[in-house]
């Protein structure tokens, strides 16, 4: 075993004669290791709900968006179709069009956002389909819509209503040119609750001929929603697509697509982090305390050691070691709470919600290596930092005025 860690490890164990030496330490070591389960918790509950909002939006959002920019926003169907097909990272894709609209049912009206879309495949998990609550998934015929369930309630609409819809830019046109803007009935097919109410109050869904002959975009689409077989390679390959179409096309991740959301959950993640380190920041400055006085304690160990041999370098080791090893039982401890906390409530639901307000039933958390390690890197430096000066200290004590009385 390591001379300076050996007796590192004696001074922290032995009782001091100065009895409030060892309070201040047994003090910063429940500091730390409060801190540190208190930052382990909290980052848990900031990972759970990020999970919880990305679940949700990547269940109905593509993992990327292709769409024109040019000044002729519509792009012929096939000008990128062999792209997305030679690569063997997307798993499917499908064009799409999209524009404003105005739904109407009775005297109730709405302001939405028509979407076509194109996407043949059975092998539908994810988007409208996987998120239908009442219906069926038909968009055969060009007056088969699917609408949330928020407009749904608002128009006060069932599954075979008819309901009105009037392109936006119709109306726009119509009042320039003193026409009657296109107008069509549509049947509700299916409603769907995608737990995010800018979907499910503001989007109407039809097939992409239907939503074309609305629009006036016969035979175009604006674009293409990509699915991944690894949504990690995302920003990857919107790069890649970006590159290869040229600056008429713009390539939109699924983080893009909610870039202030992702991004305002990542500013508060790591002011909690910031934050509640201080926690841990305070009760390091009780370790300082504790071996400043330490070291002053055992000014006649310093000296003896001295006169034995033994280096400066060992000296300061000595009590850096004694520093650090209150950090690393305090974060230790703390690490095992903050894991205990975790698990009980992910496996008993401690702290409930109630799921008529909630999509969930209790709050959610997820365990993260990273944030174990982040937690105890930061926790360990701080002791390190505040061990370095007491450590230093202990080099000015002159070897004669500490042994000249023994």
């Amino acid at each position: 075993m390591n001379i300076e860690f050996f007796i590192a490890k004696r001074y922290l164990r032995t009782k001091h004669k100065l009895h409030f030496i060892s309070i201040i330490s047994f003090i910063s070591t429940i500091g730390i290791s409060i801190g540190v389960a208190a930052l382990i918790i909290v980052l848990s509950v900031f990972n759970g709900f990020s999970s919880l909002v990305s679940s949700i939006l990547i269940n109905f959002d593509p993992h990327l968006r292709i769409t024109s920019i040019a000044e002729n926003p519509h792009l012929q169907m096939d000008s990128i179709r062999s792209l997305l097909e030679k690569n063997n990272k997307v798993l499917d894709f499908y064009p799409f069009t999209e524009g404003k609209a105005i739904v109407k049912k009775e005297n109730i009206l709405s302001v939405v956002d028509l979407k076509g879309f194109d996407y043949k495949t059975d092998k539908d998990v994810w988007g409208v389909k996987s998120s239908l609550k009442y219906g069926k998934y038909i968009l055969k015929n060009d007056n088969d819509i699917i609408i949330g369930l928020n407009l749904a309630t608002k128009l006060q609409s069932l599954i075979g209503d008819t309901i009105t819809i009037t392109s936006f830019n119709n109306v726009y046109k119509s009042v320039l040119m003193y026409s009657m803007p296109v107008t069509r009935k549509y049947v509700v097919r299916g409603i769907f609750e995608s737990n995010n109410n800018d979907y499910d109050f503001n989007y109407v869904f039809t097939s992409l001929r239907s939503a074309q002959n609305l629009l006036a975009a016969k035979g175009k689409i604006l674009g293409y929603e990509v699915r991944l077989k690894n949504m990690e390679e995302s920003n990857k390959l919107r790069d890649e697509f970006k590159s290869a179409l040229g600056k008429d096309y713009s390539v939109q991740s699924w983080f893009d697509l909610h870039k202030d959301l992702y991004s305002m959950m990542l500013i508060e993640r790591w002011a909690a982090y910031i934050i509640l380190s201080l926690i841990i920041a305070v009760a390091t400055f009780n370790v300082l305390g504790s071996l400043t006085m330490s070291v002053i304690e055992k000014k006649k160990d310093i000296g003896i050691l001295r006169s034995m041999g033994i280096k400066e370098k060992s000296i300061v080791r000595i009590f850096m070691f004694e520093g650090m090893l209150v950090g690393f039982i305090g974060t230790i401890t703390g690490a095992l709470l903050g894991l205990a906390v975790v698990l009980i409530q992910l496996n008993f639901k401690i702290y409930p919600l109630d799921p008529t307000r909630y999509i969930i039933d209790a709050l959610p958390m997820e365990l993260r290596i990273s944030d174990f390690i982040a937690v105890a890197g930061m926790s360990f430096l701080l002791s390190a930092i505040a061990s370095l000066y007491p450590a230093s200290r202990a080099l000015k004590i002159k070897i004669l005025d500490a042994i000249k009385w023994e």
